[in-house]
């Protein structure tokens, strides 16, 4: 009998651990062929200019996928790396390894279905199989207590009845051992610049480095439960709200961690502890569930929508470009803008800030926003971001659930200790005018 080979399509599920794909080919497989695809489409150049994928976006990838590498190898295995088209590499590893079938997790925003779509009709040329997995959510598609097309567009109620009803799934394991054939050219890890980036430079007043990998995200997650000042809010310097995130999106972005791990350390910690305090992380857990089968129900809608199309005259594009570049004379806005320029991160609270003061006080297009977060934040996922910034703009299909993001709060009661903020009043005062950090 030959052997049967499976070959692994990693995309945002960049882990060993709870990962179906990974499992379940080890026990159906007598050999797995482990594949990313660093994809140019996602490193091209806009009209503008600007690169879909900004450099600290691409660094954190990068740092991801060399981790998930190492962590194969410990497992005896090994990942291929490819830059190029998956449907023009996938299919010419299939031939080359005689795999017999690919795995793959299904994502749901249109450009990665697209290259899905195109992936399967290229294997299915080979009499090949692609086969779908569902593992970016917390509550699985088939144990909503609704079809899909009747998940309510109200984040409240459709909160409500997944909790009552529906149930989390239990972390499933990892392989004891990954064999792979015998692989002649595993490829090298690809550098910035051959992506078309140039190294970032970090920031030194970034309180949180962020380094890519499932290695780097687990640890992240020990220690927020670890430090228990995280968990509870504290006030900062004017009674303000100090920022306690768990800061774990950039990791749940690309799958280096799940967002069932996450759930189940909060319900480890819970019971170890005999409390209740980590209700702000559950809930941001639903919102991403929430965005993501929105995107399966609505599809391109988010993307579409005419009535929020905005003027895109020269006046226009230079008032985007203050907003952007952190000069619009507002220092929460101005500071939050330079630290996710700096950083590619910023909290949520600043996020549904800076979106609504574009939104709303600049009247500018949302969906230009929403690129230029694509492009900044380490960690983009399509139905969060677009889904958020969609919502913001009031083209959420019930907006009035905006009240679960308090972007009502008066300025006095945000965190003015930033070294962020300190500093750009510190230039402003010195300087008498706004001044980029």
């Amino acid at each position: 009998m030959s052997e049967k080979t499976i070959l692994v399509w990693f995309r945002n599920d960049l882990r060993i651990h709870d990962n179906e794909i990974l499992l379940e080919a080890a026990r159906k497989a007598d050999k797995i062929l482990p594949v990313y695809c660093f994809d140019p489409y996602y490193f091209n150049i806009a009209a503008d200019g600007t690169p879909k994928t900004g450099a600290l976006r691409a660094r954190f990838l990068l740092e991801s996928v060399a981790d998930l590498r190492k962590n194969l190898q410990e497992l005896g295995g090994e990942l291929i790396i490819r830059i190029g088209d998956p449907a023009e590499i996938l299919p010419q590893l299939a031939e080359q390894y005689a795999v017999n079938e690919v795995y793959h997790h299904r994502e749901v925003a249109y450009e990665e279905t697209d290259i899905s779509e195109k992936v399967e009709t290229a294997l299915w040329n080979l009499k090949l199989n692609l086969k779908h997995f569902i593992g970016h959510t917390l509550y699985h598609k088939e144990d909503l207590p609704f079809p899909i097309k009747d998940i309510p567009d109200s984040f409240a109620i459709f909160k409500k009845k997944v909790e009552r009803d529906s149930n989390v799934r239990p972390c499933i394991g990892t392989p004891e051992k990954i064999i792979t054939p015998e692989i002649t050219d595993a490829g090298e890890l690809p550098t910035l610049q051959q992506l078309g980036l140039n190294e970032p430079v970090d920031d030194t007043r970034a309180r949180v480095k962020f380094k890519g990998g499932e290695t780097e995200g687990l640890k992240r997650l020990e220690e927020y439960f670890a430090n228990n000042s995280q968990i509870a809010p504290t006030k900062g310097r004017n009674g303000a709200t100090v920022d306690r995130s768990s800061k774990l999106a950039p990791w749940l972005a690309l799958g280096c961690i799940s967002m069932r791990q996450v759930y189940w350390a909060v319900v480890k910690h819970e019971q170890a502890n005999n409390v209740h305090n980590t209700g702000m992380l559950e809930l941001e857990l639903l919102w991403r569930d929430y965005f993501r089968f929105m995107f399966k129900k609505h599809g391109k809608q988010y993307f579409t929508t005419d009535e929020q199309a905005k003027n895109t005259s020269p006046e226009k594009q230079a008032i985007f470009e203050k907003w952007k570049t952190g000069n619009t004379g507002i220092p929460f806005i101005d500071a939050s803008m330079h630290k996710l320029n700096a950083t590619g991160y910023i909290s949520n609270f600043s996020r549904q800030m800076v979106a609504g003061y574009l939104v709303r006080d600049l009247e500018v297009d949302w969906k230009k926003g929403a690129a230029y977060f694509e492009e900044k934040l380490i960690d983009y996922s399509p139905a969060s971001n677009w889904g958020n910034w969609a919502f913001v703009a009031g083209l959420g299909h019930d907006p009035r659930d905006n009240k679960y993001f308090n972007i009502a709060k008066q300025a006095s009661e945000l965190d003015i200790n930033s070294e962020f903020i300190n500093i750009w009043l510190a230039e402003e005062a010195k300087f008498g005018q706004v001044v980029a950090v």
